[in-house]
């Protein structure tokens, strides 16, 4: 059976698969999905009442996708921009949802260790550094403006270059923004040690099982998941697939799966790390436009990823996405230019898909009558969000009517926008990804903005 070839499924022991579902069964709730979503949702379904008969079907292994894959950030971070979500919802739940994700930062890490997981939690914060001119614009206009809405300077400020030094650097720094509300983890330790603990708490898990269908409950029956070799029969089936929903029957507009890629050196020694700081352990990114992220692992690895994959038509998936020579090369040469006395050889080499909503909006939708229920689209802040998302998840499934701090947030029972029909969404997308890296080229060529910058931030909504 494969698995991803991660820096982080590399750490792991040796565990043998679960066996595959063989026979019919009948359950309270059937999960799709065994990554994040899927075993946070399980979870907190026996938490809330441990009589409950769950199931979860992972077509590979627990954590194939991007629960075993991703850069490692517990963040407090929201896909959609904060103006975003105040001019659809108001300031005052854009603020509720806001603390709601800064609280689950540390509340997963308890969870996790709650359960004897240990996935290297720590919370050493986030920082996102400006390294020209124009960087430094827009970090600082991205502080005074979280401070318009009511974020403080204990959740989001900016730290000087004088300031910096004592807590870490990255060539040409000029400063950077830092909120307290991040930790770093090894994600695929995390997704296996969730696999082990929902199986302690009663629910059955199975791996090697592809999901074919799912039906709707009727007047006449109850909802079922149609596996290649059995049928279960469920109250609720809840899909918790992410970058691989498009492969479901009638999904292909649901979400965009976009890839992400990343690298990771050797361990380095503790007199390189000297110069540099990330003692304990913010992650970190900068001001470009295409995204870059990167964390300071706990055995002194530099793990470092980024965009810049293109979209594949129809919203394919398939293994061979995995990998981009030209990618893998570019981040190579970005971790150069941000650590330039880095000399060390990259080990490791991966990517995989994350979901992508049309407005990017994750979504949480719970239907009593059909007993279909959904969590996902992340846009690659999935870590946090799938703790929330399968909170708000379990409170409407175990308690139906009944408001909760996680049922309420503005974006749970709302209904996603669909993708266009293709060619559109593959024109639109691929030409965001090259307005991004052409205005993050011509800035670094020319110390200006561009034109492209302006037509990115209009292709996104901003």
């Amino acid at each position: 059976m494969p698995v991803p070839p991660s820096l982080w499924w590399s750490q792991l022991d040796a565990t043998s698969p679960r066996p595959s579902l063989r026979g019919d069964v009948d359950v309270d709730v059937a999960i799709v999905g065994g990554g994040y979503t899927g075993l946070w949702s399980a979870l907190e379904l026996l938490r809330r009442d441990p009589h409950l008969r769950v199931v979860v079907l992972e077509a590979q292994v627990c954590g194939y996708g991007a629960s075993g894959r991703n850069g490692g950030w517990v963040s407090a971070l929201f896909p959609a921009s904060a103006s975003t979500v105040i001019s659809r919802f108001g300031l005052d739940a854009y603020n509720r949802q806001r603390r709601v994700l800064q609280d689950a930062v540390g509340a997963l890490g308890a969870a996790a260790a709650a359960e004897g997981i240990d996935c290297d939690f720590a919370q050493g914060g986030t920082l996102s550094f400006a390294r020209s001119a124009l960087q430094e614009v827009r970090a600082r206009n991205d502080v005074t403006e979280a401070a318009r809405n009511g974020v403080g300077e204990e959740d989001l400020r900016w730290l000087g270059a004088d300031e910096l030094r004592d807590v870490a650097w990255l060539a040409g720094t000029r400063g950077a923004v830092y909120s307290p509300h991040c930790a770093r983890i090894q994600p695929a330790r995390l997704v296996r040690g969730l696999a082990d603990a929902v199986e302690r708490h009663g629910a059955h898990v199975f791996e090697d099982t592809r999901v074919n269908r799912i039906v709707p409950a009727t007047s006449a029956q109850r909802a079922q998941v149609i596996t290649t070799q059995a049928t279960v029969t469920a109250d609720y089936v809840v899909l918790a697939t992410e970058g691989f929903t498009p492969a479901l029957a009638r999904q292909r507009r649901a979400v965009v799966p976009l890839y992400s890629l990343m690298i990771a050196t050797e361990p380095l020694p503790a007199t390189w790390w000297v110069d540099y700081g990330f003692e304990h352990f913010p992650t970190f990114n900068d001001e470009r436009h295409l995204l870059i992220y990167g964390q300071r692992t706990a055995d002194n690895r530099l793990a470092f990823g980024g965009r810049g994959s293109p979209y594949h038509f129809g919203s394919t998936v398939e293994p061979r996405f995995d990998a981009n020579r030209h990618v893998f090369t570019q981040l190579s040469e970005s971790l150069a230019e941000l650590f330039p006395t880095l000399d060390a050889a990259i080990t490791h080499r991966w990517g995989g898909p994350l979901a992508l909503p049309r407005d990017k909006f994750p979504s949480v939708l719970v239907d009593h009558e059909s007993g279909l229920a959904r969590a996902g689209g992340y846009t690659g802040d999935g870590v946090t969000l799938s703790y929330v998302c399968a909170n708000a998840l379990a409170d409407l499934i175990a308690a139906p009517g009944q408001d909760t701090r996680y049922s309420s947030l503005p974006f749970v029972q709302r209904p996603p926008r669909r993708w266009e029909l293709e060619p559109l969404r593959w024109l639109g997308i691929n030409a965001g990804i090259a307005l991004a890296t052409y205005a993050d080229h011509h800035e670094r060529r020319t110390g200006a903005a561009s034109r492209a910058s302006d037509l990115l931030m209009r292709l996104m909504g901003a």
